[in-house]
């Protein structure tokens, strides 16, 4: 019997869960480890900061939701990890042993990488964990009581930049509601190159599309432009301007946790986990990785550093992938092993509209090209996040991964999740006649 332990419960870690448990027989144990006691869909929390939606419809109680799968559940903190003793250390001082480890614990937010970033010890909002969605959400409140300038963006080094988009415009479509739209000047600070870049570049009419939806809404946008610090009423850049703001919400950069950087050997410099082609760690044979917590270099160098998206759909290819790989291992099935394909699709509400991504895949080959690179917008995109969202929580509450009809709908615009690794054949020995 092999013990595989999944930690971290997030959008990587419930998915890798259950597809482990899929695939392999009832004799090993699945054991699932989570700092936080609910499943949280992470792409709605912007909702929840403008209160919108409630935080408790977009979340799941782990310990009663897991059981139903033959998954054990055990909500710790993990402490320390031990790749070369394969152990893991949590919180209340237990020691836990394992075969396999799929680190999927989501990111660290690194808010000391700028003064006064955050909303704890800082002056910035976040909406990147369901904590501080809701002090976003109170903070909202006790604006529209008294309302200002407000400064939405990313941070150098940010690597998500999808919601920073969806707040600034969901905010407009919120204040426009309310009649206060007149009173709040919004600014938008970008970290990429430019408006539209998300951290990857190269995709189709964004950046001609985010340009105008800020034109459209009267947001003044300054791209390519770094963050020195934050002030409770101001916003300082590195070039020494500075812009007013009462209500600021920025992205973070972000890094591995604490206790993968502690652990040597295991991560790069920023506590992410190096795989290879399989999602298994490059030294370690017993360890993968699925997720944001996932080394994936930027796809390209920018004048003001930005880290590659890891989005919902990959991690899900991840986290098919690994449990296979593992399968494999464990000679519990036969064939080649596999890797993620990598698209990123990604669906984004702009209140009385939205915009669809799609990066087939979101890493460029050699030359930069892609298979596709498309944006949809209007406002069926905001009901199909919506759509989603129900969907996935759906999949979450079942004990699916992607069920067979969705990787058949998949399969049919083509796009794989995964796809076999062939081995290269080692060329035949010359013989050579005397």
């Amino acid at each position: 019997m092999a013990r595989v332990v999944v930690i971290g419960a997030g959008l990587g870690g419930l998915p890798a869960a259950y597809e482990l448990r899929h695939v392999l027989p009832r004799e090993h144990k699945i054991t699932l480890i989570s700092n936080q006691p609910k499943f949280t869909f992470v792409p709605s929390l912007p909702w929840v900061a403008l209160g919108l939606k409630s935080l408790d419809s977009i979340q799941l109680d782990l310990a009663k939701t897991v059981a139903k799968h033959d998954i054990e559940f055990i909500h710790a903190a993990v402490t320390a990890i031990d790749p070369k003793l394969r152990q893991i250390k949590m919180g209340d001082d237990r020691t836990l042993d394992y075969d396999y480890a799929v680190i999927a614990t989501g990111p660290e937010l690194a808010l000391d990488a700028l003064k006064g970033l955050g909303p704890e010890g800082g002056y910035t909002h976040s909406i990147c964990n369901p904590h501080h969605a809701l002090l976003t959400g109170e903070a909202w409140q006790k604006f529209l009581a008294n309302p200002g300038p407000i400064v939405v963006g990313a941070s150098p080094g940010a690597s998500c930049f999808g919601p920073a988009y969806e707040f600034a415009f969901l905010i407009h479509d919120e204040l426009k509601k309310k009649g206060l739209r007149s009173q709040v000047p919004i600014t938008f600070i970008t970290s990429e190159p430019y408006a539209g870049h998300l951290g990857i570049g190269g995709m189709a009419s964004s950046r001609w599309l985010m340009r105008k939806f800020m034109a459209d809404r009267e947001i003044e946008l300054m791209e390519n432009t770094a963050i020195s610090h934050f002030e409770a009423d101001a916003v300082h850049l590195v070039d020494g301007r500075s812009i007013p703001s009462k209500f600021t919400m920025v992205l973070p950069p972000f890094r591995g946790p604490k206790f993968l950087r502690e652990a040597v050997g295991l991560t790069d410099v920023k506590g992410f986990v190096p795989v290879l082609p399989t999602y298994r760690h490059p030294e370690f044979t017993s360890i993968y990785s699925v997720g944001v917590v996932t080394q994936l270099k930027a796809v390209e160098q920018t004048p003001i550093p930005t880290g590659a998206p890891k989005v919902g759909l990959m991690s899900e290819e991840m986290a098919l992938a690994i449990a296979q790989n593992i399968a494999l291992e464990l000679g519990v099935s036969t064939g080649n092993q596999c890797r993620p394909t990598l698209q990123a699709i990604c669906f984004a509400d702009f209140g009385n509209t939205g915009a669809l991504f799609l990066a087939d895949p979101l890493l460029p080959n050699a030359s930069g090209d892609r298979k596709r690179a498309l944006i949809y917008h209007g406002i069926w995109v905001s009901w199909m996040k919506a759509g989603f969202e129900k969907y996935f929580l759906t999949k979450m509450r079942f004990g699916w991964t992607i069920p067979w009809f969705e990787k058949l709908g998949f399969k049919a615009i083509g796009l794989p999740l995964v796809e076999p690794i062939i081995p290269i054949p080692e060329p035949e020995a010359v013989q050579i006649r005397a």
